[in-house]
């Protein structure tokens, strides 16, 4: 098979880690790190927006986001999220990954601070742009996640290629844990130099005017580690499988793969000798792609649908949850500033405990495993712990009890991380062939977000309260917090049996995967008998 492949090809799945390696993961993690802070933070101060802008005079609660303005503000980053990773993963296929890759990171830069600085003399005018720089910071955020992906794929080599792509997506955790960390340590600073009293004893004076400055500034930060990888970001190479394969220069793949691997690559083939077969430069969506990889395309959309219906209904109402089984204590009892604090150091004990931990487990076990058993062993886990948790509901909600409930949640995000949210993320970026690879990786990761939005915005529903007296201001009754953990339970489920749709790729190198070798070496384009196994055998 070596004979078959590109050298420049060769060298980069046979080099050995290097220094280079862990450069590429640093500078396409930082946009993950600032992808993860800035999507997950908003939930951390949703509840001191609704008691800054929504007050109500006369009100036995603090004032809380309406319905929609809450939906709009969780949601809208994940509708340009999906934009962009369709756009972006397509754009990628089209220039280059290095041509987009500066512009997405700006982008993000540019309306994490702008999010910051949403102005206006009331509270529709403050939120409406809020959410239009939100959208367009979660376009950005969509670019990255296909552009990342596939560079770090690419750049990798096959024995610690998921490993490599596994540790991009693994600095989320590093991202979400420092939103609560930071959210943590301003609120804690503002409430000593402004202290308050609880809302039930000056419902006005319990948010005092400086609150305004805390959510600025939690939101704004998140910018900063992404901008000061902006430079190394320019600078990297185009990858060495777009250029041979796609933009079909093999002498500059060479070239730059030469100074990226510090050792001498001779591009020995001449370019026709690379040109492929009629019948295989089959375009996107047509038969022959159908026929290739449309299981494969099924198989990663609709895990990633089905993980991020889970994920992130439970991330971004993690605060409700606590709330409900009085891990928080009731809003009224405090003040804005303190009732931030207390729900960051729930979900920054959450992220430290479970959240990190899982991600670097898939990074270390990954290549040992292989995807398709962290992604089993996952989804598996989190049916198990979801109906743990929502069967004997009203046991866990006992005071003597609420500790347990913290710990089974805690490991239903070990396993996430540890399983189908990390390996959803890599697959994609190995299976399909390097024209398609961005954009196919775009379109799974958008599924994903189609799965986030309905998590989102359908949790906000489901998880009210059946009798209506007892729901959130502003919402109808609805399934309760029991009947919407076994609904999770159900669609966690449906993921492990969706996961047989999808290859296994460990220690195979993308072309063997995608079926480019044959291509490549003007065989015929029929993929080889194992190239549609699922299961690793």
């Amino acid at each position: 098979m070596a004979g078959k492949e590109l050298q420049v090809l060769n060298a980069l799945d046979a080099a050995k880690t290097q220094w280079y390696h862990f450069t590429a993961i640093i500078i396409a993690g930082m946009g993950f790190f600032t992808d993860a802070y800035d999507l997950f933070c908003i939930s951390l101060v949703t509840k001191l927006l609704g008691r800054i802008y929504y007050h109500v005079d006369g009100s036995p609660k603090p004032g809380s986001l309406p319905p929609n303005v809450s939906a709009a503000v969780n949601g809208v980053a994940l509708c340009g999220t999906l934009a962009g990773q369709l756009f972006f993963g397509w754009l990628g296929d089209k220039l280059g990954r290095k041509k987009v890759y500066g512009i997405t990171l700006m982008l993000m830069c540019l309306c994490s601070i702008a999010s910051g600085l949403s102005f206006g003399h009331t509270p529709k005018s403050v939120m409406a742009t809020l959410c239009f720089f939100r959208f367009w910071l979660g376009f950005g955020i969509g670019g990255d996640y296909p552009l990342s992906a596939t560079i770090m794929s690419e750049y990798a080599n096959k024995k610690t290629r998921g490993a490599f792509i596994a540790a991009v997506f693994a600095m989320q955790g590093f991202g979400i844990l420092a939103g609560g960390i930071f959210a943590i340590i301003i609120s804690a600073a503002f409430q000593a130099r402004f202290s308050a009293p609880a809302y039930e004893a000056d419902p006005i004076g319990s948010t005092v005017p400086q609150a305004d400055f805390v959510w600025r500034i939690i939101l704004m930060v998140g910018a900063l580690p992404a901008l000061l990888t902006y430079y190394w970001r320019l600078k990297m190479p185009e990858t060495a499988r777009y250029t041979a394969l796609v933009a079909k220069n093999v002498k500059q793949a060479a070239s730059d793969m030469s100074k990226v691997l510090q050792v001498e690559i001779e591009a020995e083939q001449r370019k026709e000798e690379i040109s492929q077969k009629p019948n295989s430069d089959f375009g996107l969506f047509s038969k022959q792609f159908f026929r290739r990889h449309g299981l494969h395309l099924l198989g990663t959309t609709s895990t990633w649908f089905l993980l991020d219906i889970a994920y992130y209904s439970q991330n971004l109402f993690q605060k409700d949850i606590f709330t409900a089984i009085g891990w928080i204590p009731a809003a009224k009892t405090m003040n804005a500033i303190e009732e931030l604090y207390r729900i960051a150091r729930a979900q920054t004990l959450i992220a430290l405990c479970s959240t990190v931990p899982g991600y670097w487990f898939t990074v270390a076990l990954i290549d040992k495993i292989g995807r398709f058993g962290i992604q089993i062993l996952g989804f598996l886990m989190m049916t198990i712990f979801m109906f743990a948790l929502a069967i004997p509901y009203d046991h866990w909600t006992h005071p003597d009890h609420r500790i347990g409930f913290v710990v089974m949640y805690s490991l239903t995000f070990f396993f996430a991380n540890f399983g189908p949210n990390a390996t959803t993320f890599v697959v994609p970026a190995e299976i399909f062939p390097a024209r398609f690879r961005s954009t196919c990786h775009g379109i799974s990761a958008a599924a994903g977000k189609m799965g986030a939005i309905v998590g989102a915005f359908g949790f906000l529903y489901l998880a009210q309260n059946q009798d209506k007296a007892k729901a959130d201001a502003g919402y109808p009754a609805g399934i309760g917090v029991k009947n919407s953990l076994i609904v999770l339970g159900v669609v966690n489920f449906v993921g492990l049996l969706c996961t047989f749709l999808v290859p296994e790729s460990k220690g195979k190198s993308l072309e063997e995967m995608s079926g480019e070798n044959e291509d490549l070496a003007g065989e015929e384009a029929e993929p080889p008998a194992s190239y549609n196994r699922t299961v690793p055998v």
